[in-house]
């Protein structure tokens, strides 16, 4: 029966010879990345230390066959995770942003629990036990982000032939909890509105007041439904006044990569969030009002801008109205509750569709399912229906 192959990055039996001056020399065949055996030896005083240096010796030489782009099963977790990150980058398929939630989501949620392993000794089970029980002590949205990326580093895996099968793929399938999206009534919108003007103005508040940016923003989201991101990429030229009603161009967003300044983006998330929408006179209001303040600028300016006219970051507005519903103790709402808002009046007017068109989505079924809070209300005309099963007069019953 013919030996074994050895397996590449590994070594075979250790050998030792007598040297030169009574010295020992260890040595072994090692299988470079290239499938060569490669004779590696090291000498010294005695023969356990001769095997001492021969097998760190041996040990670097493995790390640097799984080098540069090179994955086995014996290479560290951290080693797939460098190397899938600079695979996304060579591919500049995602968002800079989407690519730095990944680096991120790896770093904070996974790498803690998988940094000491190697890639074969990360098994299904590790990696159910894992998700179930982040799913249990944190969230199931958070246990869903890792599993992604737990996913995509296991899928360069396999097909660098490090490991046979993603370990993630068999793992049980999350069980979203039941939720429902939850629009903002008309009394509530009033209270926001209310508190946003107010906040952090009159006597007893140190440095300048706030510059009404905040409440302005919140306006052109509730006439646009737009993320907060596209409100904030809104440029002089983006918007048009001289017709009626007002329009403005939703086709960028506001960026803040890690590493790199904050800009704008020249395309929003999808390439159907491209639109152009009609607003209400309460939106094209504020529109004029920030047209004035850059009259002078070209028109590539921004209309909401620092004070430095540099973008203001979506992480600014969001901290802004945590404060401000904090002052009113409203829990629960963040840009996204005044895009959910929308989505509901318009169902509620015209249907999903309509609500989908506005909102930038490629179907309604996103917009129902994730934006359009359920109309619990039976069409009334049941009752006038269901009037024809009254009990009759002359049937022996009195009449109801």
């Amino acid at each position: 029966m013919p030996r074994p192959r050895t397996p590449i990055g590994t070594f075979g039996e250790i050998y030792y010879e007598k040297a030169q001056g009574g010295r020992f020399r260890a040595f072994a065949r090692f299988r470079d990345h290239d499938g060569q055996l490669r004779r590696v030896q090291t000498t010294a005083a005695t023969q356990q230390a001769a095997a001492r240096k021969l097998k760190e010796l041996l040990a670097e030489r493995a790390e640097q066959s799984v080098g540069q782009g090179e994955l086995s099963g014996s290479s560290s977790f951290r080693h797939l995770v460098d190397i899938w990150l600079a695979d996304l980058d060579l591919e500049g398929k995602l968002a800079q942003s989407t690519r730095d939630l990944y680096e991120r989501n790896m770093e904070k949620l996974v790498m803690p629990a998988f940094a000491n392993y190697t890639l074969r000794e990360i098994t299904v089970r590790k990696v159910d036990q894992f998700i179930k029980t982040l799913a249990s002590t944190k969230s199931y949205s958070t246990a869903k982000q890792a599993r992604t990326v737990l996913s995509l580093a296991f899928g360069l895996a396999v097909r660098y032939d490090a490991i046979p099968r993603n370990p993630v793929r068999d793992t049980v399938r999350l069980q979203k909890p039941p939720s429902q999206a939850q629009a903002l009534t008309v009394e509530q919108i009033d209270v926001i509105r209310t508190a946003a003007r107010s906040w952090r103005r009159g006597t007893g508040f140190s440095g300048p007041p706030p510059d009404g940016q905040l409440e302005q923003v919140i306006e052109v989201m509730l006439g646009t439904s737009a993320r907060i991101g596209e409100v904030l990429a809104i440029r002089k030229c983006d918007v048009d006044v001289t017709v009626s009603p007002a329009t403005v161009r939703i086709c960028g967003t506001i960026v803040s990569p890690k590493g790199k300044p904050t800009h704008r983006q020249h395309h929003p998330k999808t390439q159907k969030s491209t639109r152009t929408v009609s607003v209400p006179s309460f939106v094209a209001e504020v529109l004029r009002q920030r047209l004035v303040l850059v009259c002078e600028e070209d028109p590539e300016h921004l209309i909401f801008f620092s004070r430095n006219h540099t973008p203001l970051t979506t992480n600014n507005i969001r901290r802004r109205l945590r404060a401000v519903l904090e002052d009113v103790e409203i829990e629960g709402v963040t840009p996204h509750s005044f895009r959910r808002t929308v989505a509901t009046f318009l169902d509620r007017a015209s249907g999903p569709d309509l609500a989908a068109e506005m909102l930038g989505h490629t179907s309604s079924k996103i917009t129902k399912e994730h934006y359009i809070q359920p109309d619990e209300t039976v069409d009334p005309v049941t009752a006038d229906i269901l009037e024809a099963l009254a009990p009759r007069r002359g049937d022996g019953q009195d009449a109801v």
